[in-house]
């Protein structure tokens, strides 16, 4: 019992360290708490992980706080992503690291979800109605995480404008492959200067001579 609590006590101080590192992006107390609450109910040991579960963890009576903090507070997730990969460089940055490209699916119902439609998921091992995202994992012997993201959206989304405005996609945003956005992420982490000595990607990007 004593090394469980002191490793609660230890995640409470480090998730307050990664909280330090972005809560200036928020111009208000409220979504600076509803953040660090957000976070909380992220690694929390819950069944399920929703707006109202997380709330719950929290012990707020509804989803509105953390719901408002993610939808209608002003505040741009590049530059948090830019304040959290600055503590992963920080604490697991090794020049011999490797990235670590892959996409996975989140299935969806319905037709108004950026990019959802029906198609391979990772997650479910078929062809379901979901949304893809491709992902940048870092990973050192000092541990490993997420430090990048990109939405995957298909022609049936980019060719339709009237539909992309209406889930607040901008008309500058054009059809990219998953190689495309692969490539995008791990030239910014050059350009961030992320200490790194490989890239490793699955089968289905070493398909493309120009990954490769």
């Amino acid at each position: 019992m004593g090394g469980d609590l002191a490793d609660v006590r230890l995640w409470a101080r480090e998730l307050d360290a990664v909280h330090e590192r972005f809560v200036h992006r928020f111009s208000r107390s409220e979504p600076r708490e509803s953040a660090l609450a957000y976070m909380r109910g992220l690694i929390a040991p819950l069944q399920r992980k929703n707006g109202w579960t997380v709330a719950e963890q929290a012990g707020h009576d509804g989803p509105d706080r953390i719901q408002r903090m993610l939808n209608r507070i002003e505040w741009d997730a590049e530059e948090v992503l830019d304040d959290v990969r600055e503590y992963v460089v920080d604490n697991l940055g090794d020049p011999e690291a490797v990235l670590i490209i892959d996409d996975t699916g989140f299935l969806k119902k319905g037709t108004r979800s950026a990019g959802v439609q029906r198609q391979y998921s990772g997650t479910a091992g078929r062809t379901e109605n979901c949304q893809v995202g491709v992902f940048l994992g870092y990973a050192s012997d000092r541990g490993r995480t997420l430090i990048d993201r990109r939405l995957y959206l298909p022609t049936s989304w980019t060719d339709d404008r009237e539909r992309c405005r209406r889930a607040g996609i901008g008309d500058e945003v054009t059809f990219e492959t998953k190689v495309i956005l692969a490539k995008a992420m791990v030239r910014k982490a050059i350009a961030d200067k992320i200490p790194f000595l490989w890239v490793t990607a699955d089968a289905a990007y070493g398909f493309s001579k120009g990954w490769r």
